[in-house]
């Protein structure tokens, strides 16, 4: 299958009638041929084919082809040949997500960077968003949402996509008997969907708990733990971090230490304070925990402390932004260095911590060595997300790590995100980043929808 880019215009005909410039008929290998096979997104039809004196790739369609398989618009697009099907425009990319419907951001605060997935996808791919209420089922149809030229939101049907990219913001949504029926509807159907859900914290160590290559990167990690286990993870590792397994932005969490002198020691983030409290017992702190969050404790998760190097005495993690590219491959492409803020229990920006670029914060520990360690972090990066992939059941384009190294250079996972946020791309040294995670996504789509690059512009 070879993919090229050709130009895509309309003719007031209402027969079914595709008209094809030489070049591309002889690229096609379609000279003589009376009728051809089109297909879009997941309508297929056959229409008759007239050449057309034009130099380039050009291709005319005429309404009557046009509006039975809903090609939204004109303009260059990839195009492809299958073994059934003599031509395939495309491909018909789809954003899930949700929103208010406003005109000027129907998709809240993820409406301009959905804006800037689409125009740069716009030049090799019809890229559309919609939300689960757009989808009619008896139809296979979608009621999307596209730019005109103007960045202005218009709608328009189209055939169900050729791949699907979830960015449903909601948790709660996810888990609902709709939204998964819908998810198995797509699969069902052949399109590809990849991010699948939201992972909870507990879910990424369940899914590599016998993977061997995976397990040394992780530190001890236990689901729901007794009053007792949490005891032993104390004495054993010194600190742990207490955290809720849904959470996100470090909200609930806490840092829980034990000197065996002194005490224990909770802190934790209480509105827009760092709290820092000591018990003389046990007993006394879990009994805090416990008036706190009461049978919410039971949605913890218990991990071990890991001594992470520190700028100006404030611990440093990253967040690796990893992506599949169009060779299916997982690459890290965004990386931020968060630093935690004074007395703050996370590197969260919103509870004090600042970002750096990972050059800037592993030349200030680790010196000359610094390239090193980048390197042998960007391995580790690579690895974990193979593991990952591996061992989850959907398919997945997209993970964001929250990668931790200590104090003798090793590296280690805390968490996985299976929809990251894009926070460090704020940063101006990492705004390039951002552009090119979003060319990743445009490039994996192609891959799953069958559209690989291979050849170029006309």
């Amino acid at each position: 299958m070879s993919l090229t880019s050709c130009h895509v215009h309309f003719s007031p005909s209402s027969e079914r009638i595709v008209y094809l410039s030489g070049s591309l008929l002889r690229s096609l290998k379609l000279s003589g041929k009376k009728t051809i096979q089109l297909k879009f997104g997941h309508e297929t039809l056959t229409a008759a084919v007239k050449p057309i004196n034009r130099q380039g790739n050009h291709l005319y369609l005429s309404a009557g082809v046009r509006q039975t398989i809903k090609v939204p618009k004109t303009g260059s697009i990839s195009y492809v040949q299958g073994e059934d099907i003599d031509l395939q425009l495309g491909p018909l990319i789809g954003v899930l997500t949700d929103g208010d419907r406003k005109s000027d951001s129907p998709f809240g605060s993820r409406s301009g960077y959905i804006r800037q997935l689409i125009r740069m996808g716009e030049r090799k791919a019809y890229v559309f968003a919609f939300t689960p209420r757009d989808v009619n089922w008896t139809k296979e149809t979608v009621n999307g949402y596209f730019l005109n030229s103007a960045g202005a939101w218009y709608r328009k049907v189209v055939p169900l996509p050729d791949v699907v990219y979830n960015r449903l913001p909601s948790r709660y949504a996810e888990t609902t008997a709709s939204i998964m029926s819908m998810r198995e509807r797509f699969v069902r159907k052949g399109v590809p969907f990849f991010n699948w859900s939201f992972f909870n914290k507990s879910d990424v160590y369940k899914l590599l708990d016998k993977d061997v290559e995976a397990l040394e990167h992780l530190p001890e990690s236990v689901n729901n733990p007794r009053a007792e286990k949490i005891k032993e993870m104390l004495e054993n590792h010194q600190f742990i971090y207490f955290k809720p397994t849904a959470g996100s932005l470090g909200i609930g969490i806490y840092r829980l230490t034990y000197h065996p002198k002194r005490g224990y020691f909770a802190r934790y983030r209480r509105g827009n304070t760092n709290v820092l409290l000591r018990f003389t017992n046990f007993n006394s702190l879990m009994r805090m925990l416990e008036t706190r969050h009461g049978s919410g404790l039971g949605r913890y998760v218990s991990q071990q402390g890991v001594r992470l190097i520190e700028i100006d005495g404030c611990p440093i993690d990253f967040r690796f932004h990893m992506h599949k590219n169009g060779r299916n491959e997982w690459v890290p492409v965004g990386i931020g260095a968060k630093k935690a803020g004074r007395g703050s229990v996370t590197t969260h920006i919103k509870n004090g911590g600042s970002l750096l670029t990972p050059e800037q914060a592993l030349s200030r520990v680790f010196g000359d060595k610094a390239d090193d360690m980048l390197i042998k972090a960007k391995a580790v990066s690579v690895k974990l997300s193979q593991a990952i992939e591996r061992n989850f059941p959907h398919t997945l384009g997209e993970l964001g790590l929250d990668i931790g190294i200590d104090k003798d250079g090793e590296v280690w996972m805390f968490e996985a995100n299976a929809k990251p946020g894009r926070s460090i791309f704020a940063h101006p040294s990492l705004r390039a980043q951002g552009r090119d995670s979003m060319s990743h996504i445009l490039e994996h789509c192609m891959y799953l929808s069958k559209f690989k690059e291979q050849g170029g512009e006309d």
